[in-house]
């Protein structure tokens, strides 16, 4: 028996005497509900009794938790029109709370049969439900959220890790750990972040996804995680028992560890690809509604994304959804903030991006999503897909400007000094005028997507033959270097110089304005021999190899180092952007950028020089001649030769040294002058107690 229910809340809303259903779907014709014993075996259908707004529902007595469902939708079948209702597909629930089995790949899936079995787009109606997992009624509580751990951006430090890649080899985990939530909330994980000083974890995608078809096909594994199916469900790779359970101690652990979680999300497609992909759950609902399609061929999906579909992020219903599922895992999973994978999708229209996208309007002003971070990857393959700089003032976002700068004038490229020194101060350029202060900017040299910071200093060229695409993926400009030897070499030399870059481009990034993030493994020399797009190494290439905290246990140290100077030194992290004399609440601060031999720089200075120093001084009192009450001075030489550096007259000898990147510290002449090593940087302070 079913009853009419009500439209009120989307998903299995679980009451005192049965189940409320509800489904959106402006297109269908008719909605039914399967339902299935715990052995997958179908015990009932019914056809959902009412429709409010193209919302479908019905009240089934007697059932409860754990009850596993799917639905099928009735309708046109035109999907040169792109209508693609077939119910022979079993779908999953885009609100479902929890999912019970495993994806696996079979020509059942797909809602056409195939060209050469007979003519185009003709429906297959083989059932597809042995073959996608179940939607589960959940408890229907709202959970308690776990104690949030809110970072102020001025003292955030984004540390990006993979669950799976991130714990797989980790010496001190058991083996039922390895790549699971409860890896991630490992005290021996949990200790080593802490003291390692990081403030954020930023974990890679783990909502429910699908391997590629042509991955299985290999016999490779999607690793990263950037082909989601559902929304709202953790993947059940990553629990041992309870993925929503498991995933919610993880996030509580962090939290006790003092340390926030942010989550990298994708609305920006999804794993049902394109036209010719599988049928599993938001194409076989409406189809016409949640993706967008090529002007005047509506069987056609527009694929800004590279995957094949795109998010209509212009319809109502699927701003709801992305909203309703970020407002989920903020709220009751414990999420405190959100990337964005190509979040350019979010603020598409018909016209191109634009700022002003109520989807992207409703994310920074919803109240649940009040102090959520929020970040964009401000840039999609599409047409007019790259927009660094324009998303609205409650966002951060990730700026490749400042990873090819810092990577390119630390190579040694020519005419980099004035681009570099728009970058390590918080660049601006491109988020000041907006409104913004320079945390908006994420800044990073290293991300999951391209080289590690040991592979940039080892490899000129991509080795991503493992990916079985003939090296054709992964980026081709990676503004690297290998000092000699292509990939691995024991060269003394050659590792020293290696070394010393790695650590040179750390320290910048850590002595920037604006917000650092770094990737897992770098501060101990993780590498992937090259590969730069090891989305499909679920293996030991995309696993951390942890041997690098034995090899060189002091270069990690040194990491803590730079990190603590970050945290103790408030004048690396200015809450705004400081040009020339600027008032401050006492008195007043002033950034100068110097020539090695102590003037200001001038025009010729930024495009023919590979060596420059960043100068901040605060000010005791607000008349012009106050003496400095304290400063910092951060000088870079990239060079191959030693340079010389003078600071300001009248205070090289009261300077304090507290870090440099070369094995010796940097010499300090009778004249006052500072003498930097080749490739090297240092920094210094006056007038600061350090405890």
């Amino acid at each position: 028996m079913i009853l009419e229910g009500a439209p009120l809340r989307l998903g299995a809303s679980l009451e005192s005497d049965g189940v409320n259903f509800a489904l959106w779907s402006g297109g269908a014709e008719a909605v039914e509900l399967c339902l299935y014993d715990e052995r997958r075996n179908e015990t009932a259908r019914h056809f959902l009794p009412a429709q409010s707004d193209g919302i479908w529902h019905g009240f089934v007595p007697g059932i409860g938790p754990g009850q596993r469902y799917g639905y099928r939708a009735h309708g046109p079948w035109a999907p040169e029109m792109g209508l693609r209702f077939n119910p022979a597909k079993l779908l999953i629930d885009p609100y479902a709370r929890c999912l019970d089995g495993v994806f696996s790949w079979n020509p059942a899936l797909f809602d056409f049969l195939p060209v050469e079995e007979a003519a185009a787009w003709q429906i297959n109606e083989q059932d597809s439900a042995p073959f996608v997992p179940l939607s589960v009624v959940d408890h229907g509580q709202e959970r308690t959220a776990a104690s949030a751990h809110w970072v102020p951006w001025a003292e955030t430090i984004i540390y990006e890790a993979n669950v799976r890649g991130y714990t797989m080899r980790h010496p001190g985990l058991a083996e039922k750990e390895r790549g699971k939530f409860s890896g991630m909330s490992n005290g021996q994980v949990l200790d080593y972040l802490k003291a390692l000083g990081v403030t954020s974890v930023e974990l890679m995608p783990v909502h429910t996804l699908v391997d590629e078809a042509f991955l299985v096909e290999k016999k490779l594994r999607n690793l990263w995680g950037y082909n989601s199916i559902q929304f709202f469900t953790p993947d059940r790779r990553f629990a041992v028992h309870d993925p929503v359970a498991e995933f919610r101690e993880m996030v509580d652990a962090i939290h006790d560890a003092g340390m926030e979680v942010i989550l990298d999300v994708v609305y920006n497609h999804t794993a049902e690809g394109g036209e010719t992909g599988p049928s599993l759950s938001f194409r076989g609902i409406d189809s016409q509604a949640y993706y967008r399609h090529e002007p005047g061929e509506p069987g056609r999906y527009i694929n800004d994304t590279g995957c094949g579909n795109t998010l209509n992020c212009d319809h109502k219903r699927v701003q709801d959804l992305v909203i309703d599922s970020l407002t989920y895992w903020h709220r009751d999973m414990g999420v405190d903030g959100f990337r964005f994978d190509l979040a350019t999708v979010l603020g598409r229209t018909d016209t191109g991006f634009s700022r002003k996208h109520p989807l992207l309007n409703r994310i920074g002003t919803t109240p649940e999503l009040y102090r959520a971070k929020l970040i964009a990857e401000p840039w999609d393959p599409g047409p007019g897909g790259y927009h660094l700089g324009h998303f609205p003032i409650e966002w951060a976002e990730w700026n490749d400007r400042y990873r090819d700068s810092i990577r390119r004038y630390w190579r040694g490229d020519a005419a980099q000094s004035s681009e570099f020194a728009r970058r390590i101060h918080g660049s601006a350029d491109l988020f000041e005028r907006s409104g913004r202060d320079a945390f908006a900017s994420i800044n990073f040299i290293t991300s999951h997507d391209g080289f590690t910071l040991q592979d940039a200093v080892s490899y000129e060229h991509k080795n991503n033959r493992a990916n079985l695409e003939n090296n054709r993926d992964g980026h081709a400009h990676n503004f690297s270097a290998n000092y000699g030897v292509e990939g691995a070499t024991s060269d003394v030399a050659i590792s020293r110089v290696r070394r010393q870059q790695r650590l040179n481009m750390l320290a910048t990034l850590l002595f920037s304005q604006g917000t650092p993030m770094l990737l897992a493994g770098d501060e101990f020399g993780n590498s992937q021999q090259g590969n730069n797009n090891a989305y499909a190494q679920d293996n030991e290439t995309g696993w951390l190899d942890w041997s690098g905290l034995e090899k060189d246990p002091d270069f990690t140290g040194k990491v803590r180092e730079l990190i603590y100077l970050r945290r103790r030194l408030p004048l690396l992290r200015q809450p705004r952007y400081v040009h020339g004399r600027m008032p401050t609440g006492q008195g007043w601060c002033d950034i100068a950028w110097l020539h090695p031999d102590g003037r200001p720089m001038q025009e010729d200075d930024w495009e023919n020089g590979r060596q420059i120093s960043l100068y901040f001084t605060c000010h005791e009192e607000q008349h012009e001649y106050s003496p400095v009450k304290h400063a910092i001075a951060i000088l870079f030489n990239a060079s191959p030769e030693k340079q010389d550096f003078t600071l300001p007259s009248g205070l090289s000898a009261d300077w304090d040294l507290r870090f440099y990147s070369s094995e010796l510290p940097p010499e300090r002449a009778e004249d006052e002058r500072w003498t930097l090593y080749s490739r090297s940087l240092a920094l210094a302070t006056l007038g600061i107690e350090l405890s």
